[in-house]
């Protein structure tokens, strides 16, 4: 009961301070006549896109709880905890906090945007700073406040209160809701953002020849529209579902430790370490809003090591208190480690500093074909560092306390998540800052100021998706511990023909939902493309800058065709764990789960650093003073760039929630389908 307590109150004071973060924001009006035209384009988009795709979403989300509660009606299924009202309940709170929370951080965000413009034109470096990193941060401290807060109160209520039932079991019901909406959103606003950059991109920088983010290009409020609803909505939406599903995957194995007869801490731990990790987001962000910054990496750097050492002495100091041993702090100190290292791997391959992209930069002087050959083999040899870091941390937290001991991994490396989502959030609402700045036409030496932010959020937005793989497949191993445990499958034999067909769909399934997402936003970009072009040939006066472009209709293309092409992938996801698990049984679905795994996590790393080294890329060829620009070799780097947008931004980040989702949801069938003979077994019976 006390430790419940703790844990409630810190969450609580935490959504009260991002609230009134929230609430001062709010309050600042931008006075600049341009910069408050462009950006309330900006808000308009985003939130018309938001309010389609959450009616959308509330279509599957109230159809999914209806099933839910129907199964616990079944004369079998009403022993199974995972069904019934209160998993029903759970997932409707579950959806509903996730998509509350990439709501407000996304409403944080557009207004941010234009009131950083402002304060690069009238206070410089550090306000600005201070400005879009608080934009940020209220992202942050509601994703894991929020997480945590619900996560807990419903377990603290269905285990007091809730006779004869797996408390534990109900509460996953919360982490499919979370892990529902971030499914659609990531993917809905993946497709946006990316459909509208790829168009802006190819008919205005490489048709027209004009800037990036020059007001005569038509797409341009969808490309800035598209960062919000995708780097920021979709972004929060995503971590809260990996935050959640980590603690879920704990809690479930320290109830399998508890019921043989462990300490009841192996249950409240991992709530104390996700508190400690809070607390330590909470801290941080107020330490950087104290004093004025005037280095933008250096300070997001501070933030970050900052909220890792309270998570790591938190641990450390609750880990001996309660166990007398500091085994548990060594597993979730892996987990912080790991997280960290892959962060910075991802940064290794993806700086426009680094080695990596200086040769995709130099591979561009030859054609588009070398600079597609070349950000390829980027992204794909970055997955070697990645994996092996990632094995070493799991093999440690393994040694430290075996399964459990992953879980607890999980665990420490989302602990920081508050300030790594304050950090990741930042960039797109720098993004969007230099976007209104080159709008509104602003001095050169503001853009310059936007785009020194621009450039550390493009960093900083490799590192979250770095981190945003490690984490999702170290909660996905765990949660598929935990799978297994509740199947009953001590072990998985790979020989076995169901399993062996189980593996294979596994491994196929990120490819084929890979080819879903990029396909849509080829799609997708063509309308646009089409689109820019008909208004450039109808209009000559848009690009003389005397006529303005229709933005609207770019907005609706984007968004049309993003709600539209979010569907089929989001139900792939949804359907193939049943569809496997109920047809070839609790093996097959183990298969599909390890096949999965493996295979995103590849995919997941090799397109998340091959289109941030495209991206950079281009950046650096941007910034050269030998007028690079517009050049055949800055072409064939736009052109390299476009491939990787959908890639880093879109089937990437999908990855991380597909195997995160195909996971839960096998947790919670998991008691069905081992009691039901598996369909295939009745079907061949039949000739027996």
């Amino acid at each position: 009961m006390p430790t419940i307590l703790i844990v409630l109150g810190v969450t609580l004071i935490t959504i009260a301070y991002a609230f009134i973060l929230l609430s001062k924001i709010k309050k600042l009006t931008v006075k600049n006549q341009s910069i408050k035209e462009i950006s309330s384009y900006i808000k308009e988009g985003t939130y018309a896109f938001l309010k389609r795709e959450y009616k959308i979403i509330l279509i599957f989300i109230l159809i999914t709880a209806l099933i839910l509660a129907l199964l616990g009606l079944i004369p079998a299924l009403k022993e199974i905890d995972g069904v019934g009202i209160y998993a029903a309940i759970s997932f409707l709170i579950g959806a509903f906090l996730s998509g509350f929370t990439g709501f407000i951080g996304m409403l944080a965000g557009v207004k941010a945007n234009g009131l950083t413009a402002e304060d690069a034109l009238n206070s410089g470096m550090s306000k600005a700073l201070k400005t879009s990193f608080t934009g940020g941060a209220i992202m942050g401290l509601l994703v894991v406040s929020f997480g945590l807060f619900g996560l807990s109160s419903l377990y603290f209520i269905f285990d007091r209160f809730a006779t004869n039932i797996n408390a534990v079991q109900v509460v996953a019901g919360y982490g499919l809701g979370a892990s529902f909406v971030a499914l659609f959103a990531r993917v809905g606003g993946g497709i946006y953002t990316k459909a509208a950059d790829v168009g802006a991109d190819l008919v205005g920088k490489v048709e027209a020849s004009i800037p990036e983010d020059d007001p005569r290009n038509p797409a341009v409020i969808a490309d800035n529209v598209g960062d919000n609803v995708g780097d920021i909505a979709g972004m929060g939406s995503d971590l809260l579902e990996s935050y959640v599903g980590s603690l879920i995957s704990a809690l479930s194995l320290g109830f399998i430790l508890v019921n043989s007869g462990g300490n009841s801490y192996y249950l409240l731990f991992p709530l104390l370490v996700a508190t400690v990790g809070v607390l330590a987001a909470l801290i941080s962000v107020a330490f950087i809003r104290l004093k004025e910054w005037e280095n933008p990496q250096l300070t997001l750097r501070i933030a970050t090591l900052l909220a890792a050492f309270i998570v790591v002495v938190g641990a450390a100091f609750g880990s001996y208190l309660i166990f007398k041993t500091f085994k548990p702090f060594f597993a979730v100190f892996s987990g912080v480690a790991v997280g960290i290292l892959i962060g910075y791997i991802a940064e290794y391959y993806t700086s426009d500093s680094s080695k990596a992209v200086k040769e995709v930069a130099h591979q561009s002087e030859t054609g588009h074909a070398t600079n597609i050959i070349a950000g390829f083999s980027v992204g794909m040899r970055s997955t070697a560092l990645t994996i092996i870091t990632l094995v070493l941390g799991i093999f440690f937290a393994y040694f430290m306390l075996k399964t459990y001991g992953i879980a607890l991994a999980a665990v420490g490396m989302l602990s920081t998540v508050g300030i790594t989502v304050s950090v990741d959030a930042y960039g797109p609402i720098a993004d969007n800052a230099g976007g209104i700045a080159q709008m509104a036409k602003l001095p050169h030496d503001v853009r310059a100021i936007t785009d020194k932010l621009d450039s550390v959020g493009n960093t900083t937005a490799a590192i979250g998706k770095g981190f945003c793989i490690g984490s999702a497949t170290l909660t996905s191993l765990a949660l598929f511990v935990a799978y297994a445990e509740l199947a009953g499958l001590s072990s998985i034999n790979i020989i076995e023909v169901n399993t062996i067909i189980g593996l294979l769909i596994g491994a196929m399934l990120p490819y084929l939902f890979t080819s879903l997402t990029i396909s849509s936003v080829g799609t997708a970009a063509n309308l646009m493309i089409e689109e820019v072009r008909r208004q450039f040939k109808e209009d000559p006066n848009i690009l003389l800058g005397t006529s303005k472009p229709d933005y609207a209709k770019c907005v609706d293309i984007s968004t049309k065709a993003a709600l539209k092409e979010m569907i089929i992938p989001g139900l792939l996801a949804l359907l193939m764990p049943f569809i496997i698990g109920f047809l070839l049984g609790p093996g097959a679905l183990g298969g599909l789960l390890v096949g999965s795994l493996a295979s995103a996590s590849m995919l997941a790393v090799f397109m998340a650093n091959s289109g941030g080294a495209w991206d950079n890329a281009k950046k650096l060829i941007e910034s050269r003073s030998d007028n690079s620009t517009g050049t055949d070799c800055h072409k064939a780097a736009i052109t390299g760039d476009t491939v990787g947008d959908p890639f880093k931004d879109t089937a990437g980040p999908a990855m991380d929630i597909l195997i995160k989702l195909m996971s839960i949801i096998s947790l919670i069938i998991a008691p069905i389908i081992i009691k039901v003979e598996p369909l295939i077994d009745l079907f061949l019976n039949l000739f027996n």
